[in-house]
């Protein structure tokens, strides 16, 4: 455990060293978890260290970068890649079965929905790649759904200062509202879906 915390320590002091590029790195590997990095971003802003729009900016940035690769490694590896190498990336077969189907029932949309679903939000970038989706919808829907979770946690962070370590625990009740919001506009999402794939079959009679 000492080696473990050793490390992350190391890797904080490496993003503040980079500052915004640290937490685009930081976002962009997620050895740490993005909340994490981003409420420690927002304690470099309580700090003076760092300014609070552009720490959500790059944000951003990192979340968008991270899933351009999870994109392009569905797109390029596909399915048979993500059964060989997805454990050394933390993505198990069933996370992908549940990606999948996902995307093949609800379509593209499902990439700003699934943002706000803990693992999902970053397994749904696979299925988008393997799909060939549009890497313009795909990096928008993606963008949309980044900025109120970079904006959230870095202003928690800000908000915590000394005690951002805590995050955690104080943001639980941010985060529950958000991902209540989160099922109900995906529970819109697939009734639009439904309505629509009954209409044209209706059409088509």
């Amino acid at each position: 455990m000492d080696i473990i915390s050793n490390v992350i320590q190391h890797l904080f002091e490496v993003i503040r060293g980079l500052g915004y590029f640290g937490i685009v790195l930081g976002l962009a590997i997620e050895v740490i978890p993005s909340e994490i990095v981003l409420a420690y971003g927002g304690f470099l802003v309580y700090q003076g260290d760092l300014n609070f729009y552009w720490a959500v900016f790059f944000g951003t940035v990192g979340a968008l970068i991270q899933q351009w690769i999870l994109y392009f490694i569905g797109r390029f590896g596909g399915r048979p890649f993500l059964d060989k190498f997805g454990k050394y990336i933390k993505i198990k077969p069933h996370h992908m079965d549940i990606a999948e189907n996902w995307f093949n029932k609800y379509g593209s949309g499902i990439v700003f929905t699934a943002r706000f679903v803990p693992v999902m939000r970053q397994v749904i970038s696979i299925p988008a790649g393997i799909a060939k989706m549009s890497l313009l919808r795909f990096s928008l829907l993606t963008v949309l759904a980044s900025i109120p979770w970079s904006f959230l946690f870095v202003y928690l962070g800000k908000a915590l200062g000394n005690q951002w370590e805590h995050i955690h625990e104080k943001a639980a009740p941010y985060v529950t509202p958000i991902l209540l919001v989160a099922i109900a506009i995906l529970i819109v999402y697939v009734l639009y879906k439904w309505y629509s794939n009954k209409k044209k079959r209706g059409d088509a009679v």
